[in-house]
């Protein structure tokens, strides 16, 4: 068995639940010794569009596990990568319930290459990668990714 890692964060919200319509969606997402990250719900869900909703930070997970990993593994390698930027998309799809669900998230990394000669071992990079990250591992849908 592997090392175990934990993680603690706080959530807080203060307000009133007297409605559904009326009660503030706004929070903060906590955790010792790091800036706070504003929350609220998806704007389609009454929520604040200027902060972050946790679907958001779901599909920014993703990419951002995927590109650490990538990073390690092409470092190991000795491919130098001088840029990175990624602009990832999930679908959720609500349920008759009220509930929901993500069908998928896609990565659309886009990788500069100190040689870019080197390009032709970006595929592999990226599956290795995917393999690898702890998030894409521990979630129930597909989690694509289409490098360019």
């Amino acid at each position: 068995m592997g090392r175990s890692h934990h993680y603690e964060v706080t959530v807080s919200w203060t307000g009133e639940t007297r409605s559904y319509r009326s009660y503030e969606r706004a929070h903060e997402v906590t955790a010792d010794g790091k800036a706070p990250i504003a929350g609220s719900s998806d704007p389609a869900f009454r929520g604040d569009p200027a902060r972050w909703n946790p679907e958001e930070l779901l599909v920014a997970s993703l990419a951002q596990c995927h590109m650490l990993w990538f990073l390690h593994l092409s470092a190991a390698d000795g491919v130098v990568v001088t840029g990175y930027t990624d602009s990832p998309t999930g679908v959720m799809v609500e349920t008759a319930d009220g509930g929901g669900a993500f069908q998928e998230v896609v990565l659309r990394p886009r990788v500069t290459l100190a040689d870019p000669g080197q390009a032709h071992l970006l595929p592999g990079l990226h599956e290795r990668a995917h393999g690898l990250c702890y998030i894409a591992r521990s979630v129930n849908f597909p989690v694509r990714h289409e490098p360019s």
